[in-house]
């Protein structure tokens, strides 16, 4: 009769700061989606952005730049984040980031959404004439992105296994 050792399954479990980056990627990806493509399409009119508040933007006459910048940066762009923190799929043309990082690609890109959004926020602030809470939840939410790929919990949960982050194939390393 031959006995079997059953060896503990070790899971590896999302931390609660790594789901709080993935809820507000979603959060910005799902709604900017949808704000990018009313600006875009002119859905709400009046309603959403009065023509007169584009007066004061330099280079702009329409909302479809913008709206772009905020669909397709912001919205696609936040909820292939989410995606690629969730799945961890390494894609080689990413490879650069992660050999540089020695995180998942995802990393670098949390962070760089939470910079850039930070920025689109202080943009509306300045240029734009009235501010409303939204900006305020958004800036919350810029400065989280900013933050909680920062987190340690985050970056172990990130962190690329030994070996992975080092050089670029084809590199013949330190001499």
């Amino acid at each position: 009769m031959t006995t079997v050792k059953n060896e503990p399954v070790v899971s590896v479990s999302r931390p609660g700061t790594v789901v709080a980056l993935i809820v507000l990627l979603v959060f910005l990806g799902i709604t900017a989606l949808g704000g990018g493509i009313a600006m875009v399409f002119g859905v709400g009119g009046e309603v959403m952005l009065p023509e007169e508040w584009l007066d004061g933007m330099p280079l702009i006459d329409s909302w479809l730049l913008p709206g772009l910048v905020l669909g397709i940066g912001f919205g696609v762009g936040s909820l292939l984040v989410a995606y690629g923190i969730i799945r961890r799929t390494s894609w080689e043309w990413l490879g650069w980031i992660e050999s540089r990082t020695g995180y998942h690609w995802s990393w670098a890109a949390a962070l760089a959404i939470g910079a850039a959004h930070i920025v689109w926020i202080l943009l509306e602030l300045v240029l734009m004439p009235e501010a409303t809470w939204l900006q305020a939840v958004y800036g919350a939410v810029g400065v989280s992105l900013l933050v909680l790929p920062l987190l340690p919990s985050v970056r172990r949960y990130l962190a690329l296994p030994m070996g992975l982050s080092a050089e670029p194939k084809g590199s013949a390393g330190p001499r």
